[in-house]
């Protein structure tokens, strides 16, 4: 298991806490790797040492997600690496359940994307339906074993063999140290036969509390990582910016029926459409200037320099 972290001790806490409590048969081994630039590494590694399990504690060579992620993999022994986030706490069977996933689907392509829900009681809940509906994640969208396509490569939560990984060279530091370098290696890995297979009862707990606000400054970093993703692989269409493009370009929206998103599933006849039409864009819109702003600072910037 690979946990890159960086300045969250208490949520890397709360991980090897629950890690502790895993149920079913499935031995592991944690690789936890703070990031490059994290300025307390040592806080970490106190964490890590001691724990009833293998365990161990590494530092990037350089800042990102991707270096963290690629060092933790490849200092592991085990033949399945379970990517998690620093804050995504697993269920008790999690790793049995990607365990007995991977022994039933032993070929080297077959990699097992778990499910990631919010804890409840957060505040903020219709926002957090719609960053669920293509925005963070889609689980919604998906079904119990199939091919959920490189797209849902998620590595909040997502299990792959280390032969495929290493076939596809890991991570790529350089162009993608952190948002996009996830979907840039699921994206290489599939002309290798990558079969991303969803299992919802690999669930983990996302504890992470989440404001529009704050999300807009985190598009403002997706933005020049889907610029140099669609450099890379023009063929595929930026995903982002064609959403939020089509979100700035509606009139104004007032979100009245946005509150109402956390509750009311879009199949609802008559209101579900309605509600989120407009969440699609009262979110959109709230979202939209950030990214488009740095989007086109970061096209600016590409042909200045190439």
């Amino acid at each position: 298991m690979v946990i890159p972290t960086r300045g969250r001790p208490g949520s890397l806490a709360r991980v090897l806490d629950a890690l502790a409590q895993q149920r079913g048969e499935v031995a592991f081994e944690v690789v936890a790797v703070s990031d490059g630039a994290d300025a307390d590494p040592a806080a970490s590694a106190d964490l890590v040492a001691g724990r009833p399990y293998p365990a161990t504690h590494l530092v990037a060579s350089r800042p990102g997600a991707a270096a963290a992620r690629n060092a933790g993999w490849r200092a592991a022994r085990s033949p399945v690496a379970l990517f998690l986030g620093d804050d995504v706490v697993p269920s008790r069977r999690a790793l049995a359940e990607h365990a007995v996933w991977h022994r039933r689907h032993p070929a080297p392509e077959v990699a097992v994307l778990g499910r990631v829900r919010w804890p409840r009681g957060l505040r903020g809940r219709a926002f957090r339906a719609w960053l669920d509906r293509g925005v963070q994640f889609d689980f919604g969208a998906l079904r119990p074993g199939q091919d959920a396509g490189w797209g849902a490569f998620y590595t909040a939560n997502v299990s792959v063999k280390r032969d495929l990984l290493a076939r596809a060279g890991g991570f790529d530091e350089e162009r993608f140290p952190f948002l996009y370098e996830d979907l840039d290696l699921a994206y290489r890995m599939r002309p290798l036969g990558l079969r991303l297979l969803y299992h919802p009862a690999a669930v983990a707990v996302h504890h992470h509390r989440v404001s529009v606000d704050e999300y807009a400054r985190r598009m403002a970093l997706v933005a020049p990582a889907e610029r140099s993703f669609a450099r890379a692989h023009p063929e595929v269409p930026p995903y982002f910016h064609r959403r939020l493009s089509t979100a700035a370009a509606a009139p104004q929206a007032r979100g009245r029926g946005a509150r109402l998103a956390g509750v009311v599933p879009p199949g609802v006849p008559w209101l579900g459409p309605r509600v989120w039409a407009s969440a699609e864009a009262y979110f959109g819109q709230r979202l939209a200037p950030a990214f488009l702003a740095a989007w086109d600072a970061a096209d600016v910037g590409s042909r200045v320099h190439g």
